[in-house]
């Protein structure tokens, strides 16, 4: 815990008109991958293992805390951009594809990445998976754009090895043209063993869609994001049931970022500000949250109410899968570990 009190301690400094550079303030510290691709899907296991994918067919592991990487992907899917992933440990992961009709997959690895079992093919010819998350080793959702007017969600309960469309009588009306972002991995978050929360954009409101009963029943409540073909919700994060961010804003020039937060499981959502179009935000310890963009990364530390810009460097997606863990990846092969500068 120690460097995150460095970083409430850089902030507060900051707060009080006191010179940043009297306190270490959290740094991203990269590693070098080896690999060019854009990579928007990240799972951290621990600060030894993380997965990472992303496009040209490529799934990345590290199991020496980010010094060496492996490329690890199916054989014959370099066409294909995987833009999700989920690990259990070092063995198991489930990898999540995206694009029109089969170009959305599903592929499952027990053996850390030496074979993968494709366990799922969308059927659909203007289907679209964006996004995956796990309540927990078995069960699991997919989220992916409308369908005959309504988002498509497909859960498991065997960790990915099978999927089941669930019916779409549970889900609200879409708007027109609404849908989800496949940015990061993260327009869908779980928490605890029965709720999930959808975030959306591209229809007249941005929306955050919950459901507590494992994705067969959802409620959609507007947030004050901005909404448009290239705005809306990126990516929830849940620190409990209760308590959630959402982050996003628009990616396209001059690349404006919005946030909010909830207190209410999603019922209601209150404004916040960040440095820019922010695509990733995991929790950390306590009330402390990262959010990641192109253009930089921010720190809150009163769960997302108030931001901090730290960095400049560009990223897509950010997991924290423990509180002094936390991991960030994005374009060119980007990925990087926080510490303490």
């Amino acid at each position: 815990m120690r460097w995150i009190t460095g970083i409430a301690a850089a902030l507060l400094t900051v707060t009080m008109a006191v010179p940043a550079q009297a306190t270490p303030g959290p740094t991203w510290r990269l590693h070098t991958t080896g690999s060019d691709a854009r990579l928007r899907g990240l799972s951290a296991v621990s600060p030894l293992v993380a997965w990472a994918s992303g496009s040209a067919g490529t799934i990345l592991r590290t199991t020496d805390g980010g010094r060496t990487w492996e490329q690890k992907a199916p054989q014959g899917t370099a066409a294909l951009d995987f833009r999700d992933i989920q690990a259990f440990d070092a063995q198991h992961a489930v990898a999540l594809s995206i694009g029109e009709g089969d170009s959305s997959r599903v592929y499952r690895t027990d053996n850390g990445g030496k074979t993968w079992q494709q366990t799922q093919t969308n059927q659909e010819p203007k289907g679209f998976y964006d996004c995956m998350a796990f309540f927990d080793q078995r069960h699991g959702l997919i989220v992916g754009d409308p369908l005959n007017g309504r988002f498509e969600v497909l859960a498991t309960d065997d960790g990915g090895r099978s999927w089941q469309i669930l019916p779409n009588t549970g889900m609200p009306d879409a708007q027109p043209n609404e849908a989800g972002f496949a940015a990061s991995g993260q327009c869908v978050a779980t928490s605890g063993a029965n709720d999930a929360w959808i975030g959306s954009g591209g229809g007249a409101q941005s929306r955050v869609y919950h459901s507590s009963d494992r994705g067969r029943t959802w409620h959609a409540t507007a947030t004050p994001l901005p909404s448009n073909a290239s705005s809306g919700v990126f990516a929830v994060a849940f620190r409990d049931r209760n308590h959630g961010v959402a982050v996003g804003g628009d990616y396209s020039p001059p690349n404006a970022g919005a946030a909010a937060t909830s207190r209410d499981q999603g019922r209601t959502w209150q404004a916040a500000s960040v440095g820019g179009y922010r695509s990733g935000a995991a929790w950390l310890l306590g009330n402390a949250v990262v959010a990641v963009g192109p253009t930089g990364s921010d720190l809150s530390l009163d769960g997302g109410q108030h931001w901090r810009q730290f960095d400049t460097g560009s990223f897509d997606t950010v997991d924290c899968p423990g509180p002094v863990t936390c991991w960030a990846a994005g374009e060119h092969g980007r990925v990087a570990t926080l510490g303490v500068g």
